[in-house]
Protein backbone atom coordinates (compact mmCIF):
# COMPACT_ATOMS: atom_id res chain seq x y z
CA UNK A 1 0.00 0.00 0.00
CA UNK A 2 1.42 3.39 -1.08
CA UNK A 3 1.78 5.76 1.56
CA UNK A 4 -0.01 8.86 1.35
CA UNK A 5 2.12 12.45 1.50
CA UNK A 6 1.11 14.32 4.69
CA UNK A 7 1.13 10.95 6.63
CA UNK A 8 3.61 8.54 8.26
CA UNK A 9 4.43 5.16 7.10
CA UNK A 10 5.10 2.31 9.48
CA UNK A 11 7.71 1.92 11.85
CA UNK A 12 10.90 0.34 9.98
CA UNK A 13 14.35 -0.99 10.98
CA UNK A 14 17.02 1.54 9.98
CA UNK A 15 19.08 0.46 7.15
CA UNK A 16 22.90 2.67 6.02
CA UNK A 17 20.68 5.17 4.42
CA UNK A 18 19.28 6.29 7.74
CA UNK A 19 22.10 5.48 9.42
CA UNK A 20 24.30 7.73 6.94
CA UNK A 21 21.74 10.23 7.55
CA UNK A 22 21.89 9.77 11.24
CA UNK A 23 25.72 10.65 11.03
CA UNK A 24 25.33 13.57 8.68
CA UNK A 25 23.52 15.46 12.06
CA UNK A 26 24.97 14.03 14.94
CA UNK A 27 26.85 17.91 15.25
CA UNK A 28 23.50 19.29 15.04
CA UNK A 29 21.77 17.12 17.77
CA UNK A 30 25.27 17.44 20.30
CA UNK A 31 24.43 21.18 19.72
CA UNK A 32 21.14 20.93 20.52
CA UNK A 33 21.12 18.81 23.12
CA UNK A 34 24.56 19.79 24.90
CA UNK A 35 25.35 16.74 25.18
CA UNK A 36 28.79 14.57 23.30
CA UNK A 37 27.83 11.08 22.22
CA UNK A 38 30.23 8.28 21.47
CA UNK A 39 28.01 5.86 20.20
CA UNK A 40 25.24 7.27 17.66
CA UNK A 41 23.39 4.45 16.05
CA UNK A 42 20.01 4.14 14.63
CA UNK A 43 17.86 1.78 15.13
CA UNK A 44 14.48 2.18 13.94
CA UNK A 45 12.40 4.88 11.44
CA UNK A 46 9.21 6.36 10.15
CA UNK A 47 9.03 8.30 7.07
CA UNK A 48 6.38 11.18 6.48
CA UNK A 49 6.11 12.92 3.15
CA UNK A 50 5.41 16.22 3.27
CA UNK A 51 6.87 18.50 1.01
CA UNK A 52 9.96 16.91 1.38
CA UNK A 53 10.55 13.96 3.68
CA UNK A 54 10.48 13.76 7.42
CA UNK A 55 11.92 11.06 9.60
CA UNK A 56 11.32 10.73 12.94
CA UNK A 57 14.73 7.87 14.24
CA UNK A 58 15.40 6.45 17.25
CA UNK A 59 18.91 6.86 18.13
CA UNK A 60 20.71 4.81 20.45
CA UNK A 61 23.44 6.84 22.23
CA UNK A 62 24.81 4.45 24.77
CA UNK A 63 24.30 2.24 27.40
CA UNK A 64 20.08 2.34 27.58
CA UNK A 65 19.64 6.03 26.15
CA UNK A 66 18.10 6.28 23.31
CA UNK A 67 17.87 9.88 21.21
CA UNK A 68 14.50 10.56 19.18
CA UNK A 69 15.36 13.19 16.49
CA UNK A 70 12.77 14.47 13.30
CA UNK A 71 15.51 14.90 10.67
CA UNK A 72 13.65 16.87 7.64
CA UNK A 73 14.94 16.25 4.03
CA UNK A 74 14.07 18.95 1.79
CA UNK A 75 13.20 18.16 -2.25
CA UNK A 76 15.98 18.29 -4.11
CA UNK A 77 14.65 20.68 -6.50
CA UNK A 78 15.08 23.07 -3.04
CA UNK A 79 18.36 22.18 -2.62
CA UNK A 80 17.80 19.01 -0.71
CA UNK A 81 19.18 20.42 3.01
CA UNK A 82 19.26 17.84 5.91
CA UNK A 83 17.94 19.65 9.32
CA UNK A 84 17.08 18.37 12.77
CA UNK A 85 13.67 20.23 13.31
CA UNK A 86 12.94 18.31 16.78
CA UNK A 87 14.67 15.92 19.64
CA UNK A 88 13.15 13.86 22.68
CA UNK A 89 16.03 13.03 25.28
CA UNK A 90 16.45 9.93 27.50
CA UNK A 91 14.06 7.76 25.48
CA UNK A 92 14.51 3.62 26.18
CA UNK A 93 14.97 1.06 23.74
CA UNK A 94 10.89 0.05 24.26
CA UNK A 95 9.34 3.56 23.52
CA UNK A 96 8.15 3.33 19.86
CA UNK A 97 9.17 5.97 17.43
CA UNK A 98 6.71 7.77 16.05
CA UNK A 99 5.42 11.34 15.01
CA UNK A 100 6.59 14.09 17.44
Amino acid sequence: MPMLCGGAGPQLDADEKIQKLVEGVKGQVQDKTGKEYDVFVAKTYVKQVVSGTNYFIKVHVGGDDHVHICVYEKLPCHGGEISVERFQVSKSQHEPIGYF
